[in-house]
Parts: C-alpha cells; sequence; structure tokens
C-alpha cells in the first residue's frame, strides 16, 4: 500500500491512527455472503430499543424536521440536571458520549501532553488522545480490568487526562466505590480524570458497591462522568449521550462542541427515555439473563470467558478470534474479534434476545 500523499501535511497524530472499526452492520454481511435473517451480536446494543416513550416523542419531531434543533439541548440538560441533581451548567450534550470523549482530547490534550488508560481500554481512549497529538500512556491490566495503584504511579507533570471505564469495554470489569474514590483523591486536581459509565444501569442494580460517580463531582473539580443513551435506552442510532461535570470543565468542553451536534430526534427521544425507568428496568432484567444464558453456554462449550456486568461477554475461543469470526459470519452470526484490545483469541458477544443468544451458542459449538 503507498503512503498517503497528504500525510506529511497532516497534524503529526494523524500518521499513527487507524480508523475506529465499528461492528459489522446486517446489511453489509447479508450483502456480502448473501444471508439472510442473520443476528447482530457485535456492537453492544438493546435487543428490545427504544421504549414506547421513546417511541412517541420521536413521531412528535416529524413534522418539525426542517428546522435546527435547539442547539444548547435547553430541556434535555434541564432534564438531566434534575435527573443527577446537579446544576444545568454541569451538563454536555454530545453526539453520543463518544462526542463527548473527543472534545476532553481537543481540549486537555495536546503534544507534549500525557494521555493515560489501561491496558485493554476502550478504543476511543487512544484514537482522540493520537489525533490530538498527545503522547500514550497505557498502565498494564490486572486481571483483564484497571490497575489503579500502578495508572496512580504512572501519573507526571505532563498528564493530562486519565481514562476509566466503569464497566470496562470489551472486558464488563468493574471498579467499586471505594477504590475508584480513593484512586481520585491521588490525583492532582491539575489532571482531568474521566470516568465513562456507558454500561451504567446494566450495573448498579445488582452490585451495591459499584459507584454513580455522578454523586462525586462537588468532590472532584477535575472529574468529568460521561453516560449514554445508547445502551440500556436502546436509542444508538440517535447518537446522543452526555457528560457530567464542574461548571468550568462543562464550559470549556461547549466552547469545542459542534453546533447542533444533538438533532431534535434525538434530544426529545433522550428527554422521554430518561423517564421511562420501567424499559429500563425490563432491558436490564433481560441483560441479565442473557449473560447468565450466554456464560452458561460457554461453559457446556469448556469456553473461558471474562465475567462482565456490562451487556457482553468476551470470551476466549482459544484460536485466533478473526477465523471463528468469519466462520460465524458464514452461519449469520455477527460477534466481535477484540485481538486488537490484546485480548488474544477473544471475541466479544453482545447479550441479544434469549434465541439470538441461543443461534450464537449454536454456531459456535458448529464453529469449534
Amino acid at each position: 500500500m503507498t503512503q498517503n500523499r497528504f500525510l506529511d501535511h497532516a497534524a503529526p497524530g494523524i500518521a499513527h491512527l487507524q480508523p475506529y472499526v465499528p461492528g459489522k452492520p446486517v446489511s453489509e454481511l447479508e450483502r456480502e455472503l448473501g444471508i439472510r435473517d442473520s443476528v447482530k451480536l457485535a456492537s453492544n446494543e438493546n435487543p428490545l430499543g427504544p421504549g414506547e416513550a421513546a417511541r412517541q416523542a420521536l413521531r412528535g419531531e416529524l413534522d418539525a424536521l426542517a428546522r435546527y434543533p435547539d442547539g444548547g439541548a435547553y430541556a434535555l440538560r434541564e432534564a438531566l440536571a434534575a435527573h443527577h441533581g446537579v446544576s444545568p451548567a454541569c451538563v454536555t450534550i454530545g453526539n453520543g458520549s463518544n462526542d463527548v470523549l473527543d472534545m476532553i482530547a481537543r481540549v486537555f490534550l495536546y503534544p507534549g501532553r500525557e494521555s493515560l488508560f489501561s491496558e485493554h481500554a476502550f478504543a476511543v481512549y487512544p484514537l482522540s488522545s493520537m489525533a490530538a497529538g498527545a503522547e500514550l500512556r497505557i498502565a498494564p491490566a490486572r486481571d483483564f480490568g484497571h490497575d489503579l495503584e500502578a495508572m496512580a504511579a504512572m501519573i507526571t507533570p505532563a498528564t493530562g487526562v486519565v481514562w476509566i471505564a466503569n464497566p470496562n469495554n470489551p472486558t464488563g470489569t468493574w471498579l467499586d466505590e471505594a477504590s475508584l474514590r480513593g484512586f481520585l483523591a491521588q490525583v492532582p486536581e491539575s489532571v482531568v480524570v474521566v470516568v465513562d459509565e456507558a454500561y451504567f444501569e446494566y450495573v448498579h442494580p445488582d452490585h451495591p458497591d459499584y459507584p454513580d460517580s455522578s454523586r462525586w463531582l462537588h468532590e472532584f473539580p477535575n472529574l468529568v462522568v460521561t453516560r449514554t443513551f445508547s445502551k440500556a435506552h436502546g436509542l444508538a442510532a440517535l447518537r446522543i449521550g452526555y457528560g457530567l461535570s464542574h461548571p468550568d470543565l462543562a464550559d470549556l468542553l461547549n466552547r469545542v462542541r459542534q453546533p447542533f451536534n444533538a438533532n431534535s430526534l434525538a434530544q426529545a427521544a433522550a428527554v422521554a427515555a430518561l423517564g421511562d425507568q420501567a424499559h429500563v428496568a425490563r432491558s436490564v432484567e433481560l441483560n441479565r439473563a442473557g449473560l447468565r444464558q450466554l456464560g452458561e453456554g460457554f461453559e457446556r462449550l469448556g469456553l473461558r470467558y471474562i465475567p462482565s456486568v456490562g451487556n457482553f461477554i468476551s470470551v476466549d475461543t482459544g484460536r485466533p478470534a478473526s477465523e471463528v469470526d468469519l466462520a460465524l459470519l458464514k452461519q449469520g452470526v455477527i460477534t466481535r474479534p477484540v485481538e486488537n484490545y490484546g485480548l488474544k483469541g477473544h471475541l466479544r458477544v453482545s447479550v441479544g434476545l434469549p434465541e439470538e443468544n441461543a443461534r450464537c451458542l449454536a454456531a459456535l459449538e458448529a464453529v469449534l
């Protein structure tokens, strides 16, 4: 492959950057292999989709599609502020929580600064950090999760941002309240700490030691907590998420936020979804049963897996994951190889409907 002719003119951080590779869409698989009735368990989506309240809110916005959305997302920021017991000035709205993560990198990372995260961490952390020109600092994992002692020891005067996913994607591991709070207390106030809680709703009911970091904003002014409506709320296609932080941090993030980054449909659906906790409860219960179904299935197949509290499980296939993935694709089952996360031989399997989980297990048994 020849070198890009414009590479020498690009920002320094772009040279070694590779695009984020999302889970293969159903339409792409069926188009490429001529398969019908395929099952996608690759992108940690909610198999129930959005609740009825969000669907009604979407329908109510259709007649106003010719108008730009509220650029300040007033109604959504007010709803989120009330939900979390904070000022609206603490809220930053994003085109998915990934958008907020990218804003953080653009504001606080640049050449000469360091970005610190864990081995097996979410791919967006290094992508956004490299694009900003920062140096990557990767802490070794402990039991597939964050080693907070190692991370604390790696903070230097050049550290700009520390990224922590709780629970972590793609491993599904999590940190308890005492450990995370103790870590935050050690970090200098000049270092921004991001606690990415994209899978928060799935964990909280079953693990009382799992923290709601949004309650600590008054205690740690350098803390940013990110959440999303893409997972438990089932709004992945609308791309809507948010960050919670001290107003001074939020002010800086909103300075780089793109105009109208959250569309009207997403804003209306998110407000409705936030009030529909019954749908969240149904989604969590389905996920709880699905994790159990997949875990027991992997055990029957003699496969090791990483116990997860998210809506996915990473399983060790014992062979090159790309080969297993291709074989599963030919059977119409889409999973996610995660060897690029340093997890050799692992596939990440999202929790689907019971029949989708069963189909995945049957296909995996046939392939292996």
